[in-house]
């Protein structure tokens, strides 16, 4: 469509009588990398297409995931219990959840929450580690900033853990 006129808001080629009453706007030849002769695109296309861009990063940025997640997950060493401990890598606050039986169900998932010892720590950078002792029901919650670690283990109907040492 080189040299051909366009309709500025359909960008279509306009008919002789339409062509006088609008302003024209000329097309590139296809493979140009030159602006059109009649000058730079339009302002309010230039306004338009720089909003959409704008729009569509910032969306995508919006739905980037989180580099670390909120929680680290790990079983217990014992090899005959089925538990699961939860630290929050922010705060070191602990938690431990457990399958149980329980007849004529499913069964139930039993949770312990966070008691002494277990609750939220300094801010750091915290996660689970486990021995290698497969008769150990506890796991070890390290700050990975500071190197400071602790035991934690289930007592009663909670998550209880030593103070943070190096």
């Amino acid at each position: 469509m080189r040299g051909e006129v366009a309709s500025a808001s359909t960008g279509r080629a306009a008919s002789g009588a339409s062509r006088r009453a609008r302003a024209p706007v000329l097309l590139p030849s296809a493979g140009s990398n030159r602006e059109p002769r009649g000058g730079p695109m339009p302002i309010a296309r230039l306004s338009a297409a720089l909003a959409a861009a704008v729009l569509l990063g910032g969306a995508a940025l919006a739905q980037a995931p989180d580099a670390q997640p909120d929680h680290a997950f790990l079983a217990a060493p014992q090899v005959d219990l089925n538990r699961m401990y939860r630290v929050d890598r922010a705060t070191g606050e602990m938690g431990s959840c457990q399958y149980a039986v329980k007849d004529g169900t499913v069964g139930v998932t039993l949770c312990f929450p966070a008691g002494e010892g277990a609750g939220p720590q300094q801010p750091g950078v915290y996660d689970l580690v486990a021995s290698n002792h497969s008769r150990e029901g506890g796991v070890f919650r390290v700050d990975r900033r500071s190197g400071r670690m602790s035991s934690c283990y289930v007592l009663g109907e909670q998550v209880v853990c030593t103070p943070l040492s190096r």
